[in-house]
């Protein structure tokens, strides 16, 4: 494994929640994707530690993630990840409480990969293993307070309900978090995600990969109002949403412009006037979502973004001034805890370990698995 790619992040953070006698520890396994991570989480919302392995080199050459290219890394680091984790948190695998990883959705030979290593430790040592959906990872890792963190959205006290904007890989989605293991889908995406078009916008403009973090950065040296992109759906009722329009014209437009005015300029610009179409979609949305009679109803305090576009600045900016509108708080999770991280999956793990959501007989890693199968 080579440790240049290696990510060590949150180590020892104490975010001073509350402190029982005896915390829960957690080990918390992650290979959806491309990212190879385990954490070390108690019951106190403390990461005692948390590496990530990137594979994000292997990939850039292809403009996206190669599955078979992912699994085979994924074997290769899995084995060290798990042993730096426990060495960087001063712990040995008898004094962790409870095994917990990713059982889908993802890359199945990636998943496949982090849950037979989780599945071998709580075999071998006898502790209870809990399957995490990755996406309940994302959606409960806001709960996972950071106080060291200098953004105000990620020192929340998130309590159930809350209404949530889940953007991460192919999922864009808006869900009513009723506790763990409990969602009701309000509004999603038809077509691409948020995500898939901030990285087929980069790749369009020879920008690399991943594409979310360099339009985002481009944007803010840009002028949103250059270009004009449509918002679809934007006139409708109702919550869902749709980027595809959006790509296309962004495509269409530079199908029709000459090469020569493509400069420094016309790229931040670009960017800028995309990313705001994609937000301008994404608020609508959302305020549509919080005058919907099923979420008034339930009447949640907080308005939470979570997944690796949580990232974005111009989105959290966006959807902070919507939960101040609305006279909600808003929440983030810490930057380090937006993309696909092992400390979000220990957290999930504490979550539903704390209600008895333990695997009690053998079960299949899935590549697809709806929260709202939960």
């Amino acid at each position: 494994m080579n440790e240049d790619k290696l990510i060590i992040t949150d180590m020892g953070e104490s975010n001073e929640h509350k402190h029982s006698d005896k915390p829960v520890l957690c080990l918390g396994i992650e290979s959806s994707c491309d990212e190879t991570s385990a954490a070390i989480v108690d019951s106190d919302k403390n990461i005692l530690s948390h590496i990530i392995y990137s594979q994000i080199p292997e990939h850039q050459k292809y403009g996206g993630v190669v599955p078979e290219l992912a699994a085979r890394a994924h074997i290769l680091a899995i084995d060290e990840v798990i042993k730096l984790t426990l060495e960087r948190a001063n712990k040995t695998i008898n004094d962790i409480d409870v095994i917990a990883a990713t059982a889908g959705p993802g890359l199945i030979g990636g998943v496949l990969v982090g849950w037979m290593a989780a599945t071998g430790i709580a075999n071998a040592t006898k502790k209870p293993l809990v399957a995490v959906n990755h996406l309940e990872g994302h959606a409960l890792v806001p709960r996972l307070k950071s106080t060291s963190a200098s953004d105000s959205a990620t020192n929340i006290d998130v309590e159930f309900p809350y209404l949530l904007m889940l953007a991460s890989g192919g999922h864009c989605q808006i869900l009513l978090v009723h506790n763990v293991g409990k969602y009701e889908l309000i509004g999603q995406t038809l077509d691409d995600s948020a995500g898939e078009a901030f990285d087929k916008i980069a790749k369009m403009l020879g920008l690399g990969y991943p594409g979310g973090p360099i339009v985002d950065k481009r944007a803010q040296s840009g002028n949103p109002t250059r270009f004009l992109f449509p918002r679809p759906l934007c006139d409708k009722p109702g919550c869902d949403f749709s980027f595809s329009g959006i790509k296309t014209a962004a495509r269409m437009l530079l199908d029709k412009t000459d090469n020569s005015v493509i400069d420094e300029t016309f790229i931040n610009d670009f960017c800028a006037s995309f990313q705001s179409a994609v937000v301008d979609c994404i608020t609508n949305r959302l305020t549509n979502a919080l005058k919907d009679k099923r979420v008034k109803d339930t009447n949640p305090k907080t308005l939470v973004v979570a997944g690796g576009v949580a990232k974005n600045s111009a989105i959290r900016s966006g959807m902070e001034k919507l939960a101040n509108k609305f006279n909600m708080l808003f929440a983030a999770p810490p930057m380090s805890l937006c993309t696909d991280n092992g400390a979000m999956i220990a957290w999930a793990g504490i979550e539903n370990y704390n209600i008895g959501n333990i695997v009690k007989e053998p079960i299949a890693p899935r590549p697809r698995w709806p929260l709202t199968e939960l």
